[in-house]
């Protein structure tokens, strides 16, 4: 940015105006930048440095012609997206009241105030057939009715934006390219249900979200968008932010309520739920930011229109964080229904070195690992259940033929263990047995018995456990288990890591054709394991290896290998 401003004030240019914006959804190409002139089509640059930056002045805006080597596909063009929840992010200031009311900003809301009913618009919202974003999948439009329908003077909308999972970075971007969306819709929610107070959940380590919403907030209420007397209509709606303080668990809602109550963020059990009783025990609508994201389109274009995207169980789109072993990362916000196939390899370019696709694991750590001979299967909530995965929040993680889906379900365990919040046992216990097993098993000590307990540990675990993250815990060993079944078998019978992953199951060889005897090898190895004179093949004492890959890592000549 201060390179182009540096650039624009040296070659006098005064028609231009800079503007930073959310991200664009291109993840993989940033930095990103767009040139958007009256009557022309839009260009965007990625991979943006100063050197750049300054062409992109000289040549583009005060030359008039395009840089092709620097450009990328405008993010969001392609057939097969379409954005609703994405609308705004990467094209309005997010910094800027004007900008969000130049593209419809808090004209939804000023209808729901002026032109329609409460019960009005939860009508239109369940028409949508608008279901939550954030995992579970219940229809937004009932939860709404509930929480309207519950007897109390007081409620409350909350915002889920605690964010938690591995890869995923959906609500983030919206919150940081366009927070008046998730504001506005909470103040529908609020007059629909009849509450006067929200509240927005977000993770501390989103520092910039924060910032921005901040921001918003206090445009908002200046402008009498949020506080009393909204539009001059008598309706009143506060804003406040609370702060998560990194625990996995609280993206579960009774824990995220208990969290705000200043209480430690355990779950509770349900019935009763929170829209009949939810913080500080008055009626509570728990929705997730990109959830909240769709109800102003479906409030302005109408629930026939939401509806008619997407499939007939799971309408509208989703926004999925593609990552992993993927040529193009970022995120895509694409009609219920897609293929992975379509998301892996026409939007996201396919694997990284076009190495095999072997799993994409949805859902998050308590999601599943779809294989190959899944990819035409239709992403939406009946769908993936049916192959024993989730949507969860939308993160999408690639792995490709060099990834142990052993050692990957172990990784998902770990984060699970250590964010359990240990209320009850089947989590809080039987899922640290499970990681033990896997770490047996990784480490070339398992069996074919302990592969059966994992598979029985793992069901009762999930019919058990209190609240959905514990249920849903044991998805990435039983997924992997059941389409990966001879990656595991290998492991506790031949003793072999196929993707050589596990270093208690490698072996590095000196292949003596290729040692020049160059002493290199021996000098780095910190276990003191190599063996062999100047000029002559070495050779590496098995039983002293340590697995470290000095070795490898220090060889010229490729003469060493894992086996």
């Amino acid at each position: 940015m201060a390179a182009m401003q540096d650039e624009i004030q040296k070659l006098e240019i005064t028609d231009v105006e800079l503007i930073r914006v959310g991200c664009m959804g291109s993840c993989y190409a940033e930095p990103t930048f767009e040139v958007v002139r009256p009557h022309q089509p839009a260009v965007v640059y990625g991979y943006v440095d100063q050197d750049s930056a300054r062409e992109i002045v000289r040549i583009h805006l005060a030359g008039n012609r395009l840089l092709e080597h620097q450009r990328i596909p405008k993010p969001g063009i392609d057939d097969r997206q379409v954005r609703i929840a994405l609308r705004n992010c990467g094209t309005i200031d997010p910094e800027s009241l004007e900008d969000y009311i130049a593209v419809q900003g808090y004209r939804a809301l000023g209808q729901c105030l002026t032109t329609k009913t409460a019960e009005g618009i939860i009508q239109e919202v369940i028409g949508s057939g608008l279901r939550g974003r954030g995992g579970g999948g219940f229809p937004t439009g009932l939860k709404w009715k509930t929480t309207a329908l519950a007897r109390d003077d007081q409620k409350y909308i909350i915002c889920n934006a605690d964010e938690g999972d591995p890869g995923a970075f959906m609500d983030r971007s919206i919150l940081e390219g366009d927070p008046h969306s998730v504001l506005e819709a909470m103040a529908i929610a609020g007059h629909a249900v009849g509450a006067s107070q929200g509240y927005v959940y977000i993770r501390a380590e989103y520092p910039l979200a924060v910032a921005r919403l901040l921001i918003a907030i206090e445009q908002a209420q200046q402008a009498g968008l949020l506080g009393k007397n909204i539009m001059g209509t008598g309706f009143d709606f506060d804003i406040d932010i609370k702060y998560g303080a990194g625990a996995f668990v609280c993206g579960e809602e009774t824990s995220l309520i208990h969290s705000i109550e200043g209480d430690r963020g355990e779950p509770s059990n349900k019935p009763p739920f929170p829209a009949e009783s939810g913080l500080w025990g008055r009626p509570s609508s728990v929705n997730n930011v990109e959830t909240l994201a769709n109800i102003t389109a479906i409030i302005l274009k109408g629930p026939d229109w939401f509806s008619s995207i997407g499939t007939e169980q799971s309408k509208g789109t989703k926004v999925f964080a593609l990552a992993g072993k993927i040529k193009r990362v970022g995120l895509y916000e694409v009609p219920m229904g897609i293929t992975v196939r379509e998301i892996v390899y026409e939007m996201g370019g396919g694997i990284i070195d076009d190495k095999a696709f072997k799993a994409a694991q949805t859902g998050g750590p308590s999601g599943g690992c779809i294989p190959a001979v899944y990819l035409d299967t239709p992403i939406d909530y009946d769908s993936l259940a049916a192959i024993g995965s989730m949507m969860g929040s939308g993160g999408m993680i690639i792995m490709d033929e060099n990834d142990c889906m052993v050692d990957v379900a172990k990784f998902y365990l770990e984060f699970i263990v250590e964010e359990s919040c240990g209320k009850c046992t089947p989590c809080r216990i039987g899922n640290k047995r499970l990681y033990e097993m896997l770490d047996k098993i990784t480490g070339g000590k398992g069996s074919l018995k302990d592969l059966a307990k994992l598979k029985e540990l793992g069901e009762t675990i999930k019919d058990t456990s209190l609240c959905g993250l514990g249920q849903s815990s044991p998805n990435p060993i039983l997924s992997t288990l059941k389409y990966f079944h001879q990656e595991y078998v290998g492991h506790v019978q031949d003793k072999k890591c196929q993707a050589g992953r596990c270093s208690a199951l490698l072996a590095y060889c000196i292949d003596p054709e290729k040692c020049s005897g160059c002493m290199v090898c021996v000098k780095k190895c910190p276990a003191q394991c190599i063996e062999g004179a100047v000029k002559k093949p070495h050779r590496i004492i098995q039983d002293k290896c340590i697995k470290c890959g000095s070795c490898m890592a220090v060889c010229k000549f490729g003469a060493i290998e894992k086996r």
